[in-house]
């Protein structure tokens, strides 16, 4: 698929969004849906929708709206989940064991297949059929198992020190979730999910009444 135009990251950012309501209702047994309807439920402009797709093509049929299965099957394309995508996440804690119980109730085809930490305490012990790893075989693991994203769930402190290791490795894209901005090479992608960050800045847009600015 060919796109001539540069997609802003707003509109890849709407597009698992889309896809989550198109599953929704392919539940539900819906064939066809309208921009319209698909902009009542995500409270979004119809146009916005329109404009968001037609970037990678002309899924719709006027008077008709998009074909539920086909838009599924296209954005699915886009997003490159109809290709194996395997994941490393480094951090065996909390929220590491969190994410590597969601990879039961994934069904597209990005998964975790690998997980390490640096605590003795850790390796060797198993999350949801994965057993932890020594960070000194992540790069042989990443390359072995042609991993190409890696989750970070680490202190802030050894954050970057876990991105240059996956930088090292191969892996193409870093999703953060420690409260630190990484330095990273042109060429790989980091994305961040900071939800210390998230809810400070949620906490701007609670109640403030009776509140003072000087």
């Amino acid at each position: 698929m060919k796109m001539s135009k540069t997609i802003s990251e707003a509109v890849v950012r709407r597009l698992p969004v889309y896809l989550q309501v198109l599953n929704e209702l392919l539940s539900r047994d819906v064939q066809t849906v309208s921009s319209q309807e698909l902009g009542m439920k995500l409270e979004l402009n119809p146009a916005q929708i329109r404009k968001d797709l037609a970037y990678f093509g002309e899924f719709g049929r006027k008077g008709i709206g998009y074909d539920v299965t086909y838009l599924i099957e296209k954005i699915r394309q886009i997003l490159k989940l109809d290709q194996t995508l395997n994941v490393a996440l480094v951090g065996a804690g909390n929220l590491g064991h969190a994410l590597c119980n969601y990879n039961t109730y994934l069904k597209d085809n990005m998964k975790i297949t690998a997980i390490f930490d640096a605590s003795p305490d850790k390796i060797g012990t198993t999350i949801n059929s994965l057993t932890v790893l020594p960070m000194d075989k992540l790069k042989e693991t990443v390359e072995q198992g042609h991993i190409r994203i890696g989750i970070i769930t680490v202190p802030a402190s050894e954050a970057q020190n876990v991105a240059d290791q996956f930088v090292e490795a191969g892996i193409e894209g870093i999703l953060n979730f420690a409260p630190a901005v990484l330095k990273s090479t042109e060429d790989v992608r980091i994305h961040y999910a900071d939800f210390t960050t998230q809810l400070l800045s949620l906490a701007y847009y609670m109640d403030r009444e009776g509140t003072e600015y000087e």
